[in-house]
Formats: C-alpha cells, sequence, structure tokens
C-alpha cells in the first residue's frame, strides 16, 4: 500500500463531488439546501429550453413582435398564454425538486383569492384613469368618439380583457413567481425585488420609442407589483393590477408602452408636451404615472399594513426542502 495514500478515507464513487470532502459542498449547499442562485439557474435553464419549444408551436391566430406597433388580443392571448403554460411547467419542476407545492411560488387557486384580484383590477384601472383625468384638466388629453360599434364593444372589450388578464399571469409569474421568491430566500425581499423590477423595466427597454420617464414608470410599476405580493402574500393583486392597467389603456384608446390601441372603446387625442401626455409612449411616459403609482403604493400600504409574503421565514424553519439530503447523500449543514 502506498504510504501516501494510506491515511485517506475510501471514497464513496456514489457520492456527489462536494460531499467527498473537496471543498465545493459550501459552493453548491447552504443552510436551507441548494444555494437560491443555483436554484434560480436551474428554473431559468428549464424556461429557457421551454421558451425554444415554444417558438416551435405554429400559432392559429399569428405572432406578435415588439417591433410591429400595434397588438391584437388574440395573438398576444395565444402567444402569453403558451408562455404561461411553459411557466407553470417550470415551477412544477422546481416544486418537485424543493417538494414543494407549486401554489407556494404565488398562485394560490383557492377561490377566497378572487377578491385580491379584482382589488388588483380596480387599482390598475384608476391608475390609467387618474393621469389621463389630469392631463385632461389640463388640456392635454379628450376623447373624441367612441371608436367601435355595436356587438363589437362587447366583443372586442372580452377579448381585451382575457388578453390582459392572461398578460398578467405571464409576465407575474414570470418575473414576482419563482424568481422573486428564490431570490427572497437568497438576498432578501427588497434586493430581490429591485433585481426583478429591473429586469422587468429591461424586457420592455424594447418597445416603440420608449423613453427614460417610462421606463422610469415601469421600474416603479415593478416595485409596486412586488409591493402587492409583499403585503397581501400572493400575486393576485398584482395580477389583478397589470390586467386593469392594460384594459384601461386600450378602453380610452391611448397607446400601450409605444403600441397602437386595436378595437379600443374610444378615439383619444392628445396634445401638449411629452412629459405632460407621454407622446407616442402613451400615458405611462407622463410626469403624472410614476405620480400615482407612488400615490397607489401609500395608500395601499395603509390599507395592508402586514408583511404577509414570508419565503425567507419559511426558508429558516425548514419549510423550504431543496432536496438537498438526495443530492449529497446526506444531511446538509
Amino acid at each position: 500500500m502506498n504510504p501516501e495514500t494510506a491515511s485517506l478515507p475510501p471514497t464513496d464513487p456514489a457520492q456527489p463531488l462536494w460531499h467527498s470532502g473537496s471543498g465545493l459542498k459550501p459552493i453548491f449547499v447552504g443552510p436551507n439546501g441548494i444555494r437560491a442562485g443555483w436554484r434560480l439557474l436551474i428554473f431559468l435553464a428549464i424556461y429557457a429550453v421551454l421558451g425554444l419549444v415554444q417558438t416551435l408551436i405554429p400559432s392559429p391566430l399569428g405572432h406578435y413582435q415588439t417591433g410591429v406597433a400595434v397588438l391584437m388580443p388574440g395573438p398576444v392571448a395565444w402567444d402569453q398564454g403558451l408562455g404561461f403554460a411553459f411557466i407553470i411547467v417550470a415551477f412544477a419542476v422546481m416544486a418537485r425538486i424543493e417538494r414543494r407545492r407549486i401554489s407556494d411560488y404565488g398562485l394560490p387557486l383557492r377561490w377566497a383569492r378572487g377578491k385580491n384580484l379584482w382589488l388588483g383590477t380596480l387599482l390598475g384601472f384608476l391608475s390609467v384613469s387618474g393621469p389621463l383625468l389630469v392631463i385632461f384638466a389640463l388640456r392635454g388629453f379628450r376623447i373624441t368618439g367612441l371608436a367601435i360599434h355595436g356587438n363589437t364593444i362587447l366583443t372586442a372589450m372580452l377579448a381585451w380583457a382575457a388578453a390582459c388578464v392572461i398578460i398578467g399571469l405571464c409576465e407575474e409569474s414570470l418575473f414576482l413567481g419563482y424568481p422573486l421568491f428564490t431570490l427572497t430566500t437568497g438576498i432578501g425581499f427588497w434586493p430581490a425585488a429591485i433585481v426583478m423590477s429591473a429586469l422587468f423595466a429591461l424586457s420592455h427597454m424594447s418597445n416603440p420609442g420608449e423613453t427614460p420617464l417610462g421606463i422610469l414608470s415601469i421600474v416603479l410599476f415593478g416595485l409596486l407589483l412586488c409591493f402587492f405580493v409583499r403585503r397581501s402574500g400572493d400575486l393576485w393583486i398584482a395580477v389583478g393590477f397589470h390586467t386593469g392597467y392594460n384594459w384601461a389603456l386600450q378602453f380610452y384608446g391611448v397607446h400601450d408602452s409605444g403600441f397602437a390601441p386595436y378595437h379600443n372603446l374610444f378615439n383619444s387625442q392628445f396634445s401638449g408636451p411629452a412629459w405632460l401626455t407621454g407622446g407616442s409612449v402613451g400615458p405611462e411616459a407622463s410626469i403624472f404615472t410614476p405620480i400615482t403609482l407612488v400615490i397607489v403604493g401609500i395608500l395601499f400600504s395603509l390599507r395592508y399594513r402586514e408583511v404577509r409574503y414570508r419565503p425567507e421565514a419559511a426558508a429558516r424553519r425548514g419549510e423550504v426542502d431543496t432536496s438537498a439530503q438526495s443530492l449529497t447523500g446526506g444531511t446538509s449543514p
């Protein structure tokens, strides 16, 4: 026997590399199992693969492109709906790995959550109506008449309602579902919220003619959605807010992040400087939109005072089981 190796403990080839004394285990595993960053990377890898699959599925309604200046409810609903379905698949895989329920990532399907969805929808609609009312008072906005008539009013508004709900489900699940949950367990809620809001804004920067003021509104929009999650405990108010906000833009017939309205209820007209009206971007680039979002956040905080979103506490209690034992062959420290 080689005397230099006689004192070394036998190695078990069935054990992972980081369990064999190599010092790699702390890089991958922390006190609560697999570290948050690695779990998030696993989720993103799964979602990226599913995104490639999505591009191979033909749409019966046509695809919308961010470089086109008009969005239509059918293609939007198809693309966003398929994206949401794949996000749920990624949730399911991560829930299996972590031995959790899919609903733990922010979308419990209990009927009691319906009031949160409706509250969020109302807040979103008012968050568009408020700035438009102020711009109207300053003679920068007016409604010139109906854009659609007869049965088209009902069908168009219902189509946009469905599309807007699907947009809210898709985008909030992608940014505020598993990613916010997991980052919060790793770096805390507000750092995670800032990261996800910045990424949310980055995903909108390719929209037609986006402006710095419009981007500021999107960042605040993302932070407000995170705040809704923190105080309500789930994603439903955030989903409702996004739904009501987008639906209101189509209702009033104004641009949505640079996209022209389609089958909107009213024809609208703006006049005045871009800081007042938002210009071609729409009211989100008006100075009054970030002000409105801040006011909504303050008013919401007065009604919802308790912090109900606590993934960090769940991790400390050991409720976030990332199956570290099965991956490391033993109990994680």
